[in-house]
């Protein structure tokens, strides 16, 4: 279980959150106000018995014969979900993925703001990829935490720079880490990481293609 203020929430539901809240949004913006368990757990890509299990956790049933309303149910997950307040990201590893990642638009409705980029390179040290911020070098990652109260950080480094990068992290007071580097981070308990393997998710999907293949095969 991750305790949230008074909640306690399985780290499965909390995976799922995020899915429900974009489904929400999706709808607000198309003027729907109520919806059923039945559709939202569809544009969401889970069962209705899954949807309405997560957002038990939550405290919120939705109401019989009407369903959720849409506004209040959103509010209620961006709470769970700590969006409340703007989380302030640094992007760390300005490569072709950190240049992406820089120029990302949604962080801002997301409840998420980037205020910083650092790099090792010189040839990308100054620039600005975001068209705003200038990259700062790596070598002052603490005082530029400390200087824009950074709250979580965005991995994008090299693999073989990774865990000492992400040990200066915790160091200087940051909890959270997004991880787009291939290798596993061994850091403290305390500390939250996600890590997002691209190609091992290609693998996982050309797992999914060759059973397909072979099935087709067989018949």
């Amino acid at each position: 279980m991750i305790e949230t203020g008074d909640l306690a929430v399985p780290a499965a539901t909390v995976a799922r959150l995020p899915h429900y809240l974009r489904a929400l949004l999706d709808l607000q913006s198309a003027g729907v106000r109520t919806t059923s368990s039945t559709e939202l757990a569809d544009v969401a890509g889970v069962s209705s018995a899954q949807l309405r299990k997560d957002l038990s956790y939550l405290g919120s049933y939705g109401t019989r014969g009407v369903g959720y309303d849409v506004a209040s149910l959103s509010t209620v997950i961006s709470t769970a979900l700590g969006l409340g307040s703007t989380h302030r990201l640094a992007i760390i590893g300005l490569g072709n993925l950190g240049h992406a990642l820089a120029n990302y638009s949604g962080y801002t409705t997301r409840g998420f703001e980037v205020v910083a980029l650092l790099d090792v390179a010189d040839a990308v040290v100054g620039t600005r990829p975001s068209g705003s911020l200038a990259v700062e070098h790596l070598d002052d990652l603490e005082q530029v935490i400390k200087r824009e109260a950074v709250t979580m950080v965005v991995l994008a480094t090299p693999a073989h720079a990774a865990q000492s990068v992400a040990e200066r992290v915790i160091a200087a007071g940051v909890r959270e880490i997004l991880s787009f580097s291939p290798v596993a981070l061994q850091l403290p308990d305390d500390a939250v990481v996600r890590s997002v393997d691209v190609a091992g998710e290609l693998q996982i999907l050309a797992f999914h293609a060759a059973a397909r293949t072979a099935t087709r095969s067989v018949g």
